[in-house]
């Protein structure tokens, strides 16, 4: 589980002897010696960050790293929270289910699509089931004709070992 995640460096983190110095607002002081890029920094109060560490030579940059690194957790957690996730809801019926349990998974079914998650209908074969893989046909058709207007089929029913599965999608 342990994770090592590169971080950028910072002041005397930096290893290579000269670099190219860019200050806060964005112009560039040319290529200095590492120390003499930290002094400049320190005397304004703010870090050398390093952000291209590959290029030749590498890039610094005269920042605060403290808020550099808050608004950068700022950011994604704001893009965290209008992410929407769509989720898989499974809906379990057998080749004979009833008309009332039918209605009953049906509903279900709608509801999982009007909250916008994906349904992936299965049909489960017991026994000599399996012989008249049609009945499970028929009974998709069934949930495909009933809810046609609010979604949209991704994929087609298909038998699996002993079940038949189908996924479908909300309409945009």
């Amino acid at each position: 589980m342990n994770r090592i995640v590169k971080e950028a460096s910072i002041n005397w983190d930096i290893r290579s002897p000269e670099v190219r110095v860019i200050d806060p607002e964005g112009k560039q002081l040319g290529i200095l010696a590492v120390k003499e890029a930290i002094r400049i920094a320190e005397e304004r109060g703010l870090d050398l960050v390093e952000v291209a560490p590959n290029s030749q030579p590498p890039v610094c940059r005269i920042m605060n790293y403290g808020k550099y690194k808050y608004q950068q957790s700022k950011r994604t957690q704001e893009a965290r929270k209008h992410q929407t996730v769509i989720h898989i809801k499974e809906v379990k019926v057998r080749p004979r289910t009833e008309e009332h349990d039918f209605q009953f998974k049906l509903r279900h079914v709608k509801r999982f699509l009007d909250e916008g998650n994906k349904v992936k209908i299965s049909i489960l074969f017991r026994g000599r089931e399996i012989a008249h893989p049609e009945f499970g046909k028929e009974m998709l058709n069934r949930f495909i004709e009933e809810a046609k207007d609010i979604m949209v089929i991704e994929q087609f029913p298909r038998l699996e070992g002993r079940n038949m599965v189908m996924i479908m999608a909300p309409k945009s």
